[in-house]
């Protein structure tokens, strides 16, 4: 069985349910996550699954937001 991991991503720049959405999407196709829950209120990306923590961040500033950890 392979270890499950969860992890939260502070997140700036966020403003609108597009944004969710569209980090959402980009972070659900990284091999290895399962899940992503978005809190636009609060900033916070919850990935969880078998994933490269490099890659999700990678990702998320791609699409122009900040990660704070």
């Amino acid at each position: 069985m392979i270890d499950m991991q969860q992890e939260i991503f502070i997140v700036t720049g966020m403003t609108c349910g597009h944004c969710t959405a569209k980090v959402e999407k980009f972070l659900s196709k990284i091999e290895g996550v399962n899940e992503v829950l978005v809190e636009l209120a609060s900033g916070n990306v919850t990935v969880t699954g078998n994933f490269n923590s490099a890659l999700v961040i990678q990702t998320i500033e791609k699409l122009g937001y900040t990660v704070r950890k």
